[in-house]
């Protein structure tokens, strides 16, 4: 292959040389065409203390799905997240994406432009990892993805800038290390219930269609990860700074548990209650005189 390589690369300098073109090939590439500005863009993946193992799974499955990623070890401190910007210059990354466990039940999510943001804040909700027998897609580690983006993020400033959010931090730049030179698989992003829905999704080409000759039918085989973000508060600056946006439907998670178990304590209450009254009315309650209690006195 070496071989095949090497004369094909001086055939191509010995005819550029018969027209009287002044060319040097190295590794088989022009240096005389000019080279256009790479899209540097890196991604850092780390998570706080806490995490369960459903989340682990998920952190996983997107450091596959994004092969210009760096994982980095857990986080300690959960009040102090600028230092999640040194973190980041020191791997040399632009992009951050820090999951928050709270509780060890509920998962945040902040992505962040590091160092001078803007961030957004996510509540992460039903979560499917790629190891689940439901989701029966596959694609080549590394392949580049196609962004799809649902017509609502054009309606809103706030959805646009989280549209152009996802496409530097999901979109996969030409040429990243660890990267493949094709696209295999699509990854949407839907709006629905004030809500974002992303989805991963393999394309698979079929049989030749017939009614259209030379091309073939292409169908869409869910792959995985799946996990809906509900945002929270969108920030100017990096995991901090003021409020650029923020969500009025969000509920937060502990306002939901307070509000079922006073549900529960209301009907636990209730049953108390008749329970007492019961055992009021049989104290209170006098039986009728028999008239043959007498009989045998």
């Amino acid at each position: 292959m070496a071989t095949l390589f090497k004369a094909k690369s001086e055939k191509l300098m010995k005819d550029r040389t018969m027209k009287g073109e002044k060319t040097s090939i190295k590794g088989g590439a022009d240096e005389s065409t000019p080279k256009g500005p790479k899209n540097k863009q890196r991604v850092l993946i780390l998570s706080s203390r806490g995490v369960s193992f459903r989340h682990r799974h998920l952190m996983n499955d997107l450091e596959a799905m994004l092969p210009q990623s760096k994982k980095d070890s857990k986080l300690d401190n959960k009040s102090k997240l600028d230092v999640l910007n040194e973190l980041a210059e020191l791997n040399n990354c632009n992009n951050v994406l820090y999951f928050e466990a709270r509780k060890h039940e509920d998962l945040y999510l902040w992505m962040s432009r590091a160092p001078n943001g803007p961030s957004v804040k996510f509540h992460v909700q039903n979560v499917h990892t790629m190891d689940e027998l439901k989701l029966t897609g596959n694609c080549l580690k590394g392949s580049r993805p196609i962004l799809s983006f649902d017509s609502s993020f054009d309606e809103s400033s706030h959805l646009k800038l989280l549209k152009e959010m996802f496409s530097q931090t999901f979109g996969v730049p030409k040429g990243a290390r660890r990267s493949k030179p094709f696209f295999d698989h699509v990854l949407s992003f839907s709006m629905v219930d004030n809500r974002i829905w992303v989805r991963n999704f393999q394309i698979v080409e079929g049989e030749e269609d017939p009614e259209n000759k030379g091309k073939k039918k292409t169908s869409l085989v869910e792959i995985g990860p799946r996990f809906v973000l509900n945002p929270i508060r969108i920030f100017e600056g990096s995991f901090g700074g003021p409020t650029l946006y923020e969500n009025p439907h969000y509920i937060s998670p502990n306002v939901i548990r307070s509000a079922i178990n006073a549900k529960r304590a209301q009907r636990y209450g209730n049953r108390v209650d008749e329970q007492n009254l019961h055992k009021e009315k049989l104290r209170n309650s006098t039986l009728p005189e028999d008239p043959l209690d007498s009989v045998f006195e």
